[in-house]
């Protein structure tokens, strides 16, 4: 008796289709007639998932990987029908392709399709019917949908604030929360402030994460807590609205508003005033973003670039919320001491400020960007394994692999970094320095050009605030 998996997957928005349950006893007694055993740690399932991609079906990853296993764990995976499999061609043909190589076959105990050549062609039908009854479905889902937000029903989930009862949002214990946002948002406080001040108290969202710049920017700017509804027919993601073009419905509610209606309104504008104050990507002024040690200074706690912040420096990780250190400079007091440093080092004597030298990287030895790669790639083979797709013999070959390359390129990062190396070049460096300051000293010259000096001979500038410390890293 040949052994069998089963799949049962059953997706949210189908009424049509048969429950779990009734599924696999099909499955059995399919089995049971054509001389399969389908034994219990091989029956995978999803529940309320669509079939429109693998990659969000944990049950289904977990067979493939299960698949992958040596020696074969089983010959065949049966299905109710095909379309439990994939709803979608591309994802259909790269797996059932990839399980024939291993020798296992996909079969629809309810679409029996033969093993003639006419087979092929009759699957694909049946597959591309598939995919169109998916496209068509959720067509008709947007069109009830706007139907409903149209009416003034609900059509996404409750926002922090509010929960669902009785298919309306009703206040519960987090709508002070949101008062206490809007307040502080209203006395000055900036987003980045206000979100440090609700993870220092132990607040978390929605989904149990630290509060974030962006967090309290899309509570600030939710429409539902004055009593509205929003909904982003063709957007993609809890965002989309944010993006310029993008169709926006927004329709008057039946839920009690947690923000008076004109308090929001005033909070829109004030909102708004401000973004235009404090644009951070805009370029009407190209100079108030320049300065001679511009993308060259980091953040000595997590390596950030540290950006434009008012009149100084700013780690780009503390002003998104990822950093837990400030590493705020004036722009003026660390350009000078940069300035000094290099001054030092002309001096040829022993300076405070600490001076070391990497070997100019060949641009096609991008060493450090191959090393982010490597450890991108340890991530990914983790997720594959933990989602099934590969078996632990693979994620340790994988691994193993990987941490060699790491190591190699660890080695070469050393090999740049050796000190030696700037005692060898002194006489250089002196040269390119004196070259700098010549242009330094001429008050005409822009800023853009002292900064592309600089790169020339500086491969980063590091900032530790607690130590009050800078450490200049020469190319040579």
């Amino acid at each position: 008796m040949k052994t069998a998996a089963a799949y049962i997957r059953v997706s949210t928005e189908e009424q049509t289709e048969l429950s779990p349950d009734s599924q696999i006893r099909l499955i059995r007694e399919y089995a049971d007639k054509n001389g399969y055993n389908v034994p219990d740690e091989f029956i995978f399932h999803d529940d309320g998932i669509s079939g429109r991609t693998a990659a969000k079906r944990p049950g289904f990853n977990r067979m493939i990987g299960a698949a992958k296993l040596r020696p074969r764990p089983f010959d065949a995976i049966l299905l109710w029908k095909f379309s439990r499999f994939a709803r979608n061609r591309e994802d259909s043909i790269v797996y059932k392709s990839m399980l024939r190589r291993l020798g296992i076959e996909v079969i629809s105990i309810s679409e029996n399709v033969g093993d003639d050549k006419m087979s092929v062609l009759i699957e694909a039908m049946i597959e591309a019917m598939d995919e169109y009854y998916s496209i068509n479905l959720a067509e008709e889902v947007r069109r009830g949908m706007l139907e409903k937000i149209s009416r003034g029903q609900i059509v996404n989930a409750p926002p922090i604030g509010y929960s669902l009862k009785n298919g309306k949002y009703v206040q519960d214990e987090n709508s002070p929360l949101v008062r206490r946002i809007f307040n502080m948002f209203l006395e000055g406080k900036s987003y980045k402030s206000i979100a440090a001040s609700l993870n220092g108290d132990g607040y978390r969202t929605v989904r149990g994460n630290r509060f974030e710049n962006r967090t309290v920017e899309y509570i600030i700017r939710n429409p539902v807590y004055a009593g509205k509804l929003r909904w982003t027919p063709g957007g993609n993601g809890s965002r989309s609205h944010y993006h310029s073009g993008t169709e926006v419905m927004i329709t008057d509610g039946t839920h009690e508003p947690i923000i008076d209606p004109e308090l929001w309104e005033q909070t829109q504008k004030y909102a708004d005033e401000r973004k235009r104050i404090h644009a951070p990507y805009s370029r009407d002024d190209p100079e108030k973003h320049d300065h001679m040690l511009r993308g060259l200074v980091r953040c000595s706690a997590c390596g950030a670039t540290l950006i434009s912040s008012l009149n100084g420096l700013q780690c780009h990780n503390y002003a998104k919320g990822r950093c837990t250190q400030s590493h705020y400079i004036s722009r003026k007091i660390i350009t000078e001491s940069v300035l000094e440093g290099l001054r030092k080092t002309l001096s040829d004597i022993e300076v405070s400020i600490e001076c070391r030298s990497v070997k100019k990287a060949d641009p096609a030895d991008d060493t450090q960007r191959l090393l982010k790669r490597e450890y991108e790639k340890l991530e990914r083979i983790k997720e594959a394994y933990m989602s099934g797709a590969d078996t632990l013999e693979e994620y340790k070959a994988s691994k193993l692999k990987i941490n060699g390359q790491i190591k190699k390129l660890r080695s070469r990062i050393s090999e740049r970094e050796d000190k030696a190396d700037f005692h060898k070049s002194y006489p250089e460096l002196r040269r390119v320095i004196i070259n700098f300051f010549q242009l330094a000293n001429d008050p005409e010259i822009p800023p853009k050009i002292l900064n592309d000096a600089l790169k020339t001979f500086v491969s980063k500038i590091v900032f530790s605030r607690s130590e009050n410390r800078i450490i200049i890293f020469y190319y040579m």
